[in-house]
């Protein structure tokens, strides 16, 4: 916590679960404080969102704010990562990192509006979370108080926190043995712990919850048509769709062929390796179809940069600094590469995969005249030699020199030849 000793009013970052259960009363225990809970909507799903303001005030909390992010957190956060290609270590799609800045911006919003003098989050003290959620804190609030429970309180293990509650007559639905830790929204949902702490161990198929087994689903595949302008997706099949409704869709239709499943030991950000097993069904073809459209769009050095670019941006959103001048400059690139990203890409899904096969826009720089190995007008075979000797001339200076070792072991076993 900052050096704010006592604060009188707190926001919390509330989820409903068992850790966020806990930290109200311990916040009004610990400092006499009173508690205003936040709970982002980020497409969690109905279940999770059932009666949670009555719960957080019967926890002890003063309010209860619920907001609905889907939608920015669509516009805002997950189109702009779709346009950047950013994948974290070459598989995570990143649906958790991704949603943390729009949750925690959620949060100090709810608290200036309410006049609270201190943040409060959920995260534990090895996790990327924390990191995440107290950056956007430093960017938006930096003179709020932050207070971090798992850094600081007693209560370490999951019978704990229950016999916490339970000595305190606060209902709890959670129970002694929790397999996995699971992390949803509407872009993904995670699973970490129980049996995927061993490496060893290949996922249980009941670790998936929405998405079926690739050797269960269709033996026929299922085309999907994505229409874009400017990167940004929105019509589905030819059908006009808000961004929620289509990632939706996405996720039914990607969830039952197996699409987006991926199993990966990931380097935190604090240090360590930790396995996660994620589902991104929508968001795979999603990704593929922006994959599949700039293929046609963008120029070589273009792609390229793109390309490079997007290992650093992953990292800033893995790391959870979004909102930082890096970030905003890097993005202003991204959306300029974007503005020619209009047209139609068709996605097959079939047993897990899910891979672009059609593709059309109207700024396609592919041209069947150029690429053709028939007679145009705008290539000429006999210029292809002079191109490759230039291209080549570092490397043919260098062997004329003496300076390539492979070069020399030929030479030693071969006659000599003229120089050309």
């Amino acid at each position: 916590m900052s050096t704010l000793k006592k604060p009188s009013r707190v926001c919390v970052a509330y989820s409903g679960g068992l850790d966020t259960s806990c930290i109200i009363p311990w916040l009004v225990e610990t400092y006499g404080c009173e508690v205003i809970a936040c709970v982002a909507d980020v497409g969690q799903g109905a279940r999770e969102l059932e009666g949670i303001e009555a719960k957080a005030i019967r926890t002890g909390a003063k309010a209860c704010h619920i907001v609905d992010l889907k939608k920015q957190f669509m516009e805002e956060f997950v189109f702009p990562m779709c346009i950047s290609g950013a994948v974290y270590e070459g598989r995570y799609l990143m649906g958790t990192s991704i949603a943390r800045p729009i949750i925690a911006r959620a949060q100090v919003e709810v608290a200036l509006r309410t006049g609270c003098d201190a943040l409060c989050h959920g995260c534990t003290g090895k996790g990327n979370d924390q990191v995440r959620f107290e950056s956007t804190y430093a960017s938006l609030a930096p003179t709020l108080a932050v207070i971090s429970p798992w850094r600081i309180w007693d209560l370490k293990s999951r019978e704990a926190m229950l016999g916490y509650l339970k000595a305190r007559n606060i209902p709890c639905a959670a129970s002694a043995e929790k397999i996995y830790s699971r992390d949803a929204n509407m872009w993904h949902i995670s699973h970490e712990g129980g049996e995927l702490e061993d490496p060893w161990n290949a996922p249980p198929e009941d670790v998936w919850m929405i998405s079926v087994s690739p050797k269960d689903a269709p033996d026929a595949h299922e085309d999907v048509m994505l229409s874009f302008v400017k990167g940004r997706p929105t019509h589905l099949n030819g059908k006009a769709m808000d961004p929620v409704t289509l990632l939706a869709e996405l996720n039914t239709i990607g969830g039952r062929n197996g699409v987006g499943r991926v199993d990966i030991c990931e380097n935190r950000l604090v240090g360590m390796k930790s396995r996660g097993v994620y589902e991104t069904p929508g968001g795979t073809i999603l990704m593929e179809a922006v994959r599949g459209l700039e293929q046609l769009v963008l120029d070589r050095e273009t792609l390229h940069f793109r390309e490079r670019l997007a290992l650093d941006f992953a990292k800033i959103i893995y790391n959870g600094t979004w909102f930082s001048p890096t970030r905003e400059a890097m993005w202003a690139s991204f959306e300029a590469i974007a503005a020619s990203l209009d047209g139609d890409v068709v996605v097959r899904c079939y047993k897990g995969r899910a891979e672009a096969c059609k593709r059309r826009s109207a700024n396609s720089l592919f041209h069947h005249g150029f690429a053709t190995f028939g007679e145009d007008e705008v290539y000429d075979h006999k210029h292809a030699e002079g191109f490759i000797r230039l291209f080549s001339l570092p490397l043919r200076i260098r062997a004329l020199l003496g300076l390539n070792p492979d070069a020399k072991k030929i030479a030693g076993s071969a006659p000599k030849q003229k120089v050309h």
